[in-house]
């Protein structure tokens, strides 16, 4: 089904993001996770996409299968478009319809460390907004969500600025939008309101990134541009060095943050949580889901 019919029918869509086997998980240990994850039912599980063409995407397609034919949960890969060609685009949407998969979230993706600007890019793909259309154009059967940004987008002048992109992207064809983490509920409310103001009106659910590993957080926030609030700081500070400590500080902090957020009727919650079964199993006794 679409995830968009999932939005219209429940209070609050609960999902998680996962990543395809790198590095630090094999396919083993990932299929090991899944099968964790399932028992929370979530509304649907996200794959990523590896970026700039890493090989690792090619496992984004296969793992969505693998999650909605054995749990019949849904199952959403992401796709970058940024060093994709069409013809490339039109194989993955024949593939997505064979496999029963109906939903993707559309990404322009990282520039590849070997593109010096965005202009560079001739294949028809500058912006997440182009893979949109194209998708919307050319294939009806698959519904389009995206991402958005609370803070800005951090290669846009403005937030007012990424907020006119982001209304441009909506308007060619975005089901509903996934917000880039943030740790500041203010930062949402004042981007709400801006979205609101510019009849950007599809369902907007939280990504939510439970802060349990000092080092891995400071590396993600300078990538994204996400603002660490003081609170959040000094736990960072107080328990750099204490794993167990940061993981159930943690926890706690991403907790608050959304109990805060449901008292603001946000339409659900994306939980971005680095396959790390243990972190969703926190947070749903934690929220007494």
């Amino acid at each position: 089904m679409f995830i968009k019919e999932k939005f219209q029918k429940k209070d609050k869509v609960i999902s998680f993001e996962i990543f395809p086997p790198n590095r630090s998980i094999t396919l083993k240990q990932l299929l090991d996770v899944i099968d964790e994850l399932s028992i929370f039912r979530p509304d649907f599980i996200s794959v990523t996409y590896g970026a700039s063409g890493n090989s690792s995407s090619n496992y984004t397609i296969d793992i969505a299968e693998y999650i909605k034919e054995k749990y019949t949960i849904e199952a959403m890969p992401h796709l970058t478009c940024i060093t994709s060609e069409k013809s490339k685009i039109d194989d993955i949407m024949d593939q997505l319809l064979k496999k029963d998969l109906k939903n993707v979230l559309a990404l322009r993706g990282d520039l590849p460390k070997d593109t010096l600007k965005l202009s560079d890019s001739a294949n028809g793909f500058k912006y997440a907004s182009d893979l949109i259309e194209y998708i919307n154009e050319n294939n009806k059967s698959i519904g389009i969500a995206a991402a958005c940004y609370p803070e800005g987008h951090v290669e846009s002048a403005s937030l007012e600025e990424d907020i006119e992109n982001l209304k441009t992207k909506v308007q060619k064809g975005v089901d509903f939008l996934i917000t880039q983490m943030f740790f500041d509920n203010d930062k949402f409310y004042n981007f709400k309101e801006k979205t609101e103001s510019k009849n950007i009106n599809v369902p907007i659910t939280i990504g939510i990134m439970p802060v349990t590993n000092a080092k891995q957080i400071k590396k993600i926030v300078s990538l994204s541009g996400a603002s660490v609030p003081t609170k959040l700081n000094n736990l960072l500070n107080k328990y750099e060095y204490d794993k167990a400590s940061m993981f159930e500080a943690g926890i706690e902090y991403a907790c608050s943050q959304m109990n805060e957020l449901i008292s603001y009727k946000v339409d659900g919650f994306h939980l971005y949580v680095m396959n790390q079964p243990e972190t969703a199993r926190k947070i749903y006794k934690n929220m007494n889901w």
